[in-house]
């Protein structure tokens, strides 16, 4: 079975950092769906795409909520520099800060994660 983690670094603030989100979502949901191994981890500006796709009256609030529980992390570091890290703790996301408050990328290329980011 293929492990697959999407890092997503688009913000969701403007029509095309948007799609690269939904897009992201949808792919990841498409693999769910089939049975393999996923994590979406939001990185960056990322870290305000989760505080913004996470509250109820988003449109694509309800795509979020069917990757939700394969989201392993937002980065910690940028979700205090975005400002969302309240957002994050109130969505109830965990926070990725392996590595100096940051995702660990090498634990995903260690556990042989294919990694894709949008």
């Amino acid at each position: 079975m293929s492990k697959t983690a999407f890092v997503i670094l688009a913000s969701a603030d403007n029509p095309e950092s948007l799609g690269r989100v939904v897009n992201a979502l949808t792919a990841a949901h498409e693999l769910i769906e089939s049975g393999q191994e996923v994590k979406s981890i939001f990185d960056g500006a990322g870290s305000k795409a989760a505080a913004t796709l996470s509250a109820e009256r988003h449109r694509y609030h309800d795509l979020f909520n069917l990757v939700k529980s394969k989201v392993s992390g937002v980065c910690r570091y940028c979700a205090k520099v975005y400002g969302v890290a309240h957002e994050i703790e109130e969505a109830a996301l965990p926070f990725a800060d392996e590595f100096k408050g940051h995702p660990s990328f090498k634990k995903l290329i260690e556990q042989q994660y294919q990694i894709l980011t949008f």
